[in-house]
């Protein structure tokens, strides 16, 4: 009686927390041009409150890495992997048994593509991240990424 008890107010918790975790991280989304045909797309995570977001290597088994899938598009070649900047925090976190590398306040991903043709297109996608606080974990949210690239 007492786990199903337990059970029940964790769901409602998860569910409840589901709610929130698409409030907690506000995403913005610029292009800059660096050469002919070549741009740098930054995805900026503002984090909210208290929360905290992990960064792609965690390193630490436990909390969900921040993740980008992008849409495969005959216009568009991604030049490398996504790239951080902003303050990375490493610290021992108590619910991981170790330390995790992660972000509080904002940072900046930025992915460098660029287009087979001089036209304008759509560079799409989705963001999948998690965030905690000291106290809890939100359920991991995942956001559209649609950003005009090119023209």
């Amino acid at each position: 009686m007492k786990s199903t008890l337990l059970l029940g107010l964790f769901l409602m918790a998860g569910y409840i927390s589901k709610a929130q975790s698409d409030k907690m991280v506000k995403w913005n989304y610029t292009v800059k041009k660096v050469a002919e045909k070549t741009y740098e797309v930054h995805m900026t995570a503002n984090i909210e409150h208290n929360f905290h977001m992990y960064a792609q290597n965690v390193g630490v088994e436990g909390p969900l890495p921040t993740t980008f899938t992008f849409t495969k598009s005959p216009a568009i070649i991604l030049d490398g992997k996504v790239k951080e900047q902003g303050k990375l925090i490493r610290k021992f976190e108590s619910a991981w048994n170790g330390n995790a590398s992660y972000y509080e306040k904002n940072v900046n991903f930025i992915q460098v593509v660029k287009l087979k043709h001089d036209l304008k297109t759509n560079f799409k996608g989705k963001v999948e991240f998690m965030v905690c606080d000291d106290k809890k974990c939100l359920l991991p949210s995942n956001i559209d990424i649609n950003v005009n690239v090119g023209g």
